[in-house]
């Protein structure tokens, strides 16, 4: 459990922040000023900014195809459709035409998300209010089934770019807050889970540096394997969460958000081996990329700290390379949490940095 949750909270803000740059605009400024209750509250907040902001840019269309009934001609004529009115001697045209129309999937996946918001008890009223304005002018937007967005298969073009945090956030929201009761209807859990919270910090950590460290090569590039034939036939693909460079230094990040930082057996407590075999891996086959040349690699594990008296902190030298392990503190002020992944940045990179 977080200690002060309201902390906790803003920090969630200040992440999304970075994974998505359009919260940095003015028109997000009061959201980064106010004190939060609940998670849901907060989400309230950046999508009613968001979708005002939307609102004045314009809201987005695009053609859907209609089929009618009408009087006159409009698009094409359905001659099918049109002799099956004459044989009913119903005198009216089946038309197809292409009509441009705000109610498509994008505007649908945020009425969706605004409703879903509505309906949560613990969300303010003046949120609540806020969101029923934007609303009005989604009046004909239809809702659709939450369980039914294929989220890999929207794709985001010129015209709709503005879209895509609002549409991202929907996605956090309801795939990480998303429960279904007894009764078969859908509400939000009070925080979202690790699997979603995982993804956030760990973009959180890579968009940090990337805007923080210029001076940096910041990635979350993929690792080679050092095969001795070339040959990798179904290997897996080594994808690091944050890797800095500079040069012929490299440290290579993985972040860690768990319920439980370490694991326990007979009342030992021990990293997760899972992820120090992972680490191990990353940072020797990058190793041996520099071949004879002068170099220095070395690897983190950045777990995200929890209320559990032990947190795993630690410096190993293992067959000439740095694998340390530490714990970032989201529990604290935005500029502790700053402060903290600072230090790493400066004690891996200080003649750059400093």
């Amino acid at each position: 459990m977080i200690k002060d949750k309201s902390i906790f909270i803003k920090n969630i803000y200040y992440m999304l922040s970075y994974a998505f740059t359009t919260l940095n605009q003015s028109n997000f400024e009061e959201v980064a000023t106010e004190e939060f209750d609940n998670m849901h509250d907060l989400f309230a907040a950046i999508l009613s900014k968001g979708i005002g902001q939307q609102l004045k840019q314009g809201i987005y269309r695009e053609y859907l195809n209609r089929t009618e009934e009408l009087a006159v001609v409009r698009g094409k004529i359905d001659m099918p459709g049109t002799i099956k009115n004459r044989i009913a001697r119903e005198r009216v045209l089946t038309c197809e035409y292409d009509e441009l129309s705000e109610n498509n999937f994008l505007n649908q996946i945020l009425k969706t998300t605004v409703m879903l918001l509505l309906r949560q008890k613990d969300v303010k009223a003046e949120y609540k209010d806020e969101l029923k304005k934007r609303m009005l002018f989604f009046a004909n937007v239809d809702t659709i089934d939450l369980t039914s967005i294929k989220w890999s298969a929207i794709r985001f073009q010129r015209n709709n770019q503005t879209y895509r945090m609002l549409i991202s956030l929907c996605q956090f929201i309801i795939e990480g807050m998303l429960l279904t009761t007894e009764q078969g209807e859908h509400k939000l859990a009070s925080f979202v889970d690790e699997q979603r919270m995982s993804r956030l910090y760990e973009k959180f950590i890579l968009e940090y540096y990337i805007k923080e460290y210029p001076m940096l090569n910041v990635s979350a590039s993929q690792i080679p394997w050092a095969l001795d034939d070339g040959v990798g036939t179904m290997l897996p693909v080594m994808q690091s969460d944050i890797t800095l460079a500079h040069g012929e230094k490299v440290l290579i990040i993985d972040a860690k958000y768990y319920t439980h930082t370490t694991q326990v057996q007979f009342d030992a407590h021990t990293l997760h081996s899972n992820n120090l075999y992972q680490i191990f891996t990353y940072v020797k086959n990058k190793d041996t990329q520099f071949g004879d040349k002068p170099h220095e690699v070395s690897g983190m594990l950045l777990y995200a700290r929890t209320d559990e008296t032990i947190q795993p902190d630690g410096v190993y030298q293992m067959s000439g390379n740095k694998i340390s392990v530490k714990t970032l503190d989201l529990s604290c002020d935005f500029k502790s949490i700053a402060v903290q992944l600072n230090a790493i940045a400066e004690e891996h990179f200080s003649a750059v940095v400093v």
